[in-house]
């Protein structure tokens, strides 16, 4: 049972880091786009909707910044359709097995000797 709930805190700890990761770079990539369009920080923050130091903490990656202000932001450089892309409709293993295997017929129980 203690290994089980060692194992436990490494994934987390491992997706927690994996989580920053994403987000920090996330963040990099929102004040890439941001400095391309030479905005200073205050112009865009006005532009989305939000104060600079919530703009900095989503350059900066912070996870506590609301799903809102980042639509704001893919909203502003014309990139909202990507948002779309977060929870696109997947198609489940059981639809793909199915759509990719021939359906074979088979009985479910041998037929009886001597039956015709």
């Amino acid at each position: 049972m203690a290994s089980d709930m060692g194992s436990y805190i490494l994934e987390t700890v491992f997706s927690l880091d994996e989580i920053r990761d994403r987000l920090a770079s996330l963040g990099q990539r929102l004040r890439a786009a941001r400095l391309e369009r030479n905005d200073s920080m205050a112009v865009f923050a006005e532009r989305i909707g939000v104060s600079v130091p919530t703009l900095r903490a989503m350059e900066f990656g912070t996870p506590t910044v609301q799903i809102g202000a980042w639509a704001n932001a893919l909203w502003a450089l014309d990139r909202l359709d990507d948002l779309a892309a977060v929870f696109a409709a997947r198609q489940s293993l059981l639809d793909r097995t199915r759509a990719g295997a021939p359906r074979v017929h088979q009985r479910a129980s041998s037929p009886r000797r001597g039956a015709r």
